[in-house]
């Protein structure tokens, strides 16, 4: 890579990041000063056991939880206070575990609900931008449904849905909680293949998963929670490779 490459001095500085970051459910503390950061073109796996303090992490960094603290940056700015509007305005997006599609609305109006402006990146290039047909390329099934709404839909359909909405907003980065989760083995495939098809596009993703195989597919690192720890980082190979960390922190 030259000197003079647009990405290297970008590169430098991580597109998320989080210090010390704790977080509440109510009085019970979930998250215990978690550091882990995505940088520009990466897939990030956040990986553990159910109840390990990976969704609450997600939802931490976006500012769904009433109590939290510590220092979250997104391509330099502090958004460690900000409400969950402002982050998603600032190009953050996030695809929640419960899907939350409008069950009433059709597919290219739930599109039409995730719209935002276009954005560029620090240096000045155009970010990654949608629109309903260059998803409906990387989501052939939605392409066919145009019409449908949201409630007739099987739960894969939905999921690809609540991606597709989420990319309309145009986000640098996608917060994506539980992929794999509950959806048909054809789906996880296709999930698989659209997150390398964003990658290759520029999305950043910060993923959430206990699916070891479809993590290994997708990601490039990968950070290990437990009790709301950090407990392991490393390449997803070498997680992959290490049968000790699997063993304490992975296997049910």
């Amino acid at each position: 890579m030259s000197a003079h490459h647009p990405y290297v001095t970008v590169a430098a500085q991580p597109l998320l990041s989080a210090k010390a970051l704790q977080a509440w459910y109510g009085a019970a503390q979930i998250l215990f000063d978690v550091d882990l950061e995505v940088r520009r073109g990466e897939v990030v796996a956040l990986m553990g056991r159910n109840g390990a303090g990976k969704s609450t992490t997600l939802k931490a960094i976006m500012g769904m939880l009433s109590k939290r603290k510590g220092t979250l940056e997104l391509m330099g700015r502090d958004i460690s206070t900000a409400q969950p509007y402002e982050v998603s305005r600032l190009g953050l997006g996030f695809v929640p575990e419960d899907r939350r599609i409008f069950t009433d609305l059709t597919v290219m109006e739930n599109l039409a609900v995730g719209r935002q402006p276009e954005r560029t990146w620090p240096e000045g290039q155009p970010a990654p931008a949608w629109t309903p047909e260059r998803l409906f390329k990387l989501f052939p099934n939605l392409g066919e449904m145009r019409e449908r709404p949201g409630g007739r839909m099987s739960g894969g359909e939905q999921q690809m849905l609540t991606v597709a909405r989420t990319l309309m907003g145009n986000p640098y980065l996608v917060l994506l909680d539980e992929p794999s989760e509950g959806v048909a083995p054809v789906i996880v495939e296709q999930m698989a293949h659209m997150i390398l098809e964003l990658k290759a596009q520029g999305v950043s993703i910060l993923l959430s998963e206990q699916n070891m195989h479809f993590a290994e597919l997708v990601s490039d690192r990968a950070y290990v929670l437990e009790k709301g720890q950090i407990r392991y980082q490393a390449s997803m190979a070498e997680l992959a490779d290490n049968d000790e960390v699997r063993r304490n922190y992975l296997s049910v």
